[in-house]
């Protein structure tokens, strides 16, 4: 078994040492971080644009692996073709249902779907006067 260590060693501290060190006195080995695993922690706002029903495949999967707060331009499909941009936002509320995130529109031609980390702030106060189109926010139920 420690023949099988030995060559590993010298193979992998042939291709970068700094990987992979091997304490002998402790018997284990100490692997270096990840430095993939440090971004995919962060999370991510990302711009999307729906042109077709099946642009939102990205959508789907960036929402499922839950880091990616993603904000949408659904103006192309909006004028193209309104039944497809009800199916194209009912899939992606489902998703959002599914992984307990949240989905709101902002104005007329944005929404956004956040995982469950994150909520979107809703102004349930009326007396608040609306300073612009984009502040409004549209509930998807």
């Amino acid at each position: 078994m420690s023949g099988f260590l030995s060559k590993l060693k010298e193979k992998v501290s042939g291709a970068g040492s700094e990987i992979m060190h091997e304490t002998e006195e402790e018997g284990y080995v100490e692997l270096g971080t990840d430095v993939e695993a440090e971004k995919s922690s962060k999370v991510t706002v990302r711009p999307f644009v729906i042109e077709d029903f099946e642009s939102i495949k990205p959508i789907l999967d960036s929402l499922r692996e839950g880091h990616t707060i993603a904000l949408v331009n659904i103006k192309p499909l909006k004028d193209k073709d309104l039944i497809e941009l009800k199916r194209a936002i009912n899939k992606i509320k489902k998703t959002c249902d599914a992984i307990e995130g949240d989905i709101a529109g902002f104005g007329d031609n944005w929404i956004a779907a956040v995982p469950s980390f994150a909520s979107i702030y809703r102004n349930k106060s009326k007396e608040e006067p609306k300073k612009e189109a984009v502040s409004e926010v549209s509930e998807y139920d």
